[in-house]
């Protein structure tokens, strides 16, 4: 009787077994997506704690322990490639920057290039300016910038006298006007009465 009854125990006790550990798989492939997603680092005792299993079923399930070690190789290769992308984000970055900082570089030479022909042009009107002038060349100017001051004087006072001119004209014109009209009113009377 032992023996017969026995055996559907067994079988049960197997099958409830298989159940738990299938229940605990999903539970762990569950809490490693989780993970994987979150990038959450992958550790034995993470999935452990997370999928409410033991370590010991983790490493001596064989099924659980490749399930934890896959999701740990790509969690890793993720990381690496998010390091990689990164890296060469940053590369695009610097080479950005290069490249603006060549074409800055670029328009600083041209631009000193610029400044320094009119600094040179400059400094040839500032020596011609200091050229030594001789004594003739100084008696010269002298001369003439005393005959222009004496024409300065000159069409100064003719300015002051057609100014005068011109305001005795207005006057006469101004009392010409009124005299015309007083002798129009005076006709206009006489030919009334």
């Amino acid at each position: 009787m032992t023996d017969s009854s026995a055996a559907p125990r067994t079988a049960a006790a197997l099958r409830a077994r298989r159940e738990r550990a299938q229940a605990a798989m999903t539970r762990i492939e569950e809490v490693l997506e989780r993970m994987l997603k979150t990038r959450t680092t992958i550790t034995f005792a993470a999935v452990a704690r997370q999928a409410g299993v033991s370590r010991t079923f983790l490493y001596e399930h064989a099924e659980a322990r490749a399930a934890v070690d896959s999701a740990m190789n790509r969690a890793e290769g993720s990381r690496i490639q998010a390091r990689q992308d990164e890296h060469d984000a940053l590369q695009a970055a610097w080479k950005e920057r290069a490249l603006n900082a060549e074409d800055a570089l670029k328009a600083a030479h041209n631009e000193i290039l610029m400044q320094r022909e009119q600094i040179g042009d400059l400094l040839g009107q500032v020596r011609d300016l200091q050229t030594h002038w001789t004594e003739e060349d100084l008696i010269r100017v002298v001369n003439d910038n005393s005959s222009l001051k004496k024409q300065v004087r000159r069409f100064t006072n003719d300015n002051t006298e057609l100014q005068n001119k011109l305001a005795a004209a207005r006057d006469n014109v101004r009392f010409a006007d009124r005299r015309i009209a007083a002798l129009e009113a005076e006709s206009a009377e006489a030919v009334l009465s």
